[in-house]
């Protein structure tokens, strides 16, 4: 065995006991936890992105005078889609703010027209509608149940990496606190909405 081999191996478990001893074991797990947590919650996002094209395309029919709203809706989850974020960017604020007003924007505009939907008795009693309303309702509940838990796992790694001894370990290997929005992939987050706009066909004249 040559001398840097036998340095190497007598010095590796020591460097391994002392980052352990430092806290690096426990930063990785914790960024682990954070990054599998917001998998979860973009889960969540998406399925609600997929739900906006069919939402817009089984009330378009009956909201004939309410283009506004369906455009709003559209062009929200068009936005969305547009908002790029890696793993990278768990550290980013600004990124993670976008990303959040995306999101914001297309809630809002959800919310309106859930609201305007309420005019049309017709419509709430459409089956496919109703069926839409579900998803979306236990979708939202969902997105709400990931996000605290993303929260959480945010609030857990900031609180190491900024108590002492492991705030030296992080620093040492670029570790810094994150923002409460981000992903751990490259991808783009929805894709755009392929929502066509109709009116119904005119009665036939008599």
């Amino acid at each position: 065995m040559t001398i840097r081999r036998l340095v190497f191996t007598l010095f590796m478990p020591l460097l391994a006991l002392m980052l352990s001893g430092c806290g690096y074991n426990e930063i990785q797990r914790l960024d682990e936890q954070v990054k599998a947590a917001w998998s979860q919650t973009l889960n969540q996002y998406e399925r609600r992105a997929e739900l906006v094209p069919k939402l817009v395309s089984a009330v378009d029919a009956y909201m004939v005078n309410e283009r506004a709203v369906l455009t709003q809706v559209t062009e929200a989850r068009a936005a969305v889609g547009r908002v790029q974020i890696t793993a990278d960017d768990l550290q980013n604020p600004a990124v993670m703010q976008n990303f959040a007003a995306a999101q914001g924007a297309l809630s809002s505009a959800l919310s309106r027209l859930i609201a305007v939907s309420e005019n049309y008795p017709q419509l709430k009693s459409d089956g496919l509608f109703r069926d839409l309303m579900t998803q979306l309702e236990g979708t939202e509940n969902r997105i709400a149940t990931e996000r605290g838990r993303y929260v959480k796992a945010v609030q857990e790694y900031n609180l190491i990496v900024r108590q002492f001894p492991t705030l030296i370990t992080a620093k040492i290997f670029g570790y810094q606190t994150m923002a409460n929005y981000g992903m751990d992939r490259q991808d783009q987050i929805m894709r755009d909405p392929e929502v066509r706009f109709s009116t119904p066909a005119p009665a036939p004249a008599r």
